[in-house]
């Protein structure tokens, strides 16, 4: 497994990275032993990082990936990496309340994740989005507090803009910065990219694949189950869909042609986007199955030439997805949207 470090003060981790939201919440009901198998997996094959929120169906994901943790053999454990998001409010219908960043609260939620993780310490902990009530100063001040005490390993932030990026980095270093970013999802190479790449933060990308948008799997007629968050995405939506699936087909061409799955195709752009702009850029993979996982890592012997990237983006430009990449209420949450 290559490795790659997350910014100047990150970790060293696995090439990619293992999104392990899926295995609980927002896709549908999820095999709960296939999901262990599929973490173990990641981890036989050098997968370090694992990444997950509080909030993914309210705790559920943390304790799944604890108890994975528990049965994987004592090297692979040791060496796997807790990525960790905390902040969402949820209810107990499983509705979304906001997101809180206060000092105590930062704490409140730590201790709640260190317990469901089995865990001494979290490799990385950030706010999931930004609290607009508090200042993020506050709250990167908050995780130091935690790291000076040993509960945390390194500072990440998620979704947030490239002023929001510096304002954190003066109070404390800053590993990397999650943020969703794939070949129909560019909107970081603006000003956020160049942002990191001058403070020496990473990006863990997540939405390599855009929820499976551009995998080559989802199909036209595809029924979701219901609670899946597809169901109101606007990319997945009608026309949208029908446009964004075409962008696919072009890109199935390529792939093709490369003798190599659209999938791994569109991970392998990503995982060339941190030399083009000198970034340590890691792909969090959202597989929920042994066979996606395989799948997801054979990008990485995925050589694309500098033809290769010019023909892919010929054929999914930038901007050319049909639909925002969240709906309109949770757009608004977004600081790097703004």
């Amino acid at each position: 497994m290559r490795t790659r470090t997350l910014g100047t003060t990150g970790p060293r981790t696995s090439a990619l990275g293992l999104g392990c939201m899926g295995m609980s919440a927002l896709y549908g009901e999820a095999d709960r032993d296939e999901s262990i198998a599929t973490i173990h997996a990641a981890l036989d094959a050098g997968v370090t990082l694992l990444d997950t929120g509080d909030f993914y169906a309210m705790g559920h994901n943390e304790m799944l990936i604890g108890e994975a943790l528990r049965s994987a053999p004592a090297a692979a454990r040791e060496q796997a990496l807790t990525s960790v998001k905390f902040g969402a409010l949820r209810d107990p219908d499983g509705g979304w309340s906001g997101y809180d960043g206060r000092p105590a609260a930062v704490r409140n939620f730590a201790a709640y994740s260190l317990q469901r993780l089995g865990v001494d310490h979290i490799d990385i902990y950030r706010i999931a989005r930004v609290d607009p009530d508090v200042p993020i100063e506050e709250t990167v001040g908050a995780i130091a507090e935690l790291v000076e005490a040993g509960h945390v390993r390194h500072i990440g932030l998620s979704e947030v803009g490239a002023a929001t990026l510096r304002r954190a980095a003066a109070v404390a270093p800053i590993s990397d910065l999650q943020i969703e970013y794939s070949l129909i999802s560019r909107g970081i190479e603006a000003e956020i990219l160049p942002t990191a790449s001058e403070l020496g933060i990473g990006i863990t990308a997540y939405g390599v694949l855009s929820r499976g948008l551009i995998s080559g799997h989802f199909s036209r007629d595809r029924q979701l189950a219901a609670g899946d968050f597809r169901g109101m995405s606007p990319r997945f939506q009608g026309a949208n869909l029908q446009h964004n699936l075409d962008l696919v087909e072009a890109l199935r061409k390529i792939a093709e042609q490369k003798g190599v799955s659209v999938a791994q195709t569109a991970i392998a752009w990503v995982l060339a986007q941190g030399p083009r702009h000198g970034a340590d850029i890691v792909p969090l993979v959202g597989a929920r199955r042994r066979d996606r996982l395989t799948e997801a890592l054979g990008a990485l012997d995925v050589e694309l030439t500098a033809a290769d990237l010019a023909a892919i983006e010929a054929a999914v430009p930038a901007g050319a997805a049909a639909g925002d990449r969240y709906p309109e209420a949770q757009m608004a949450h977004l600081d790097s949207e703004h």
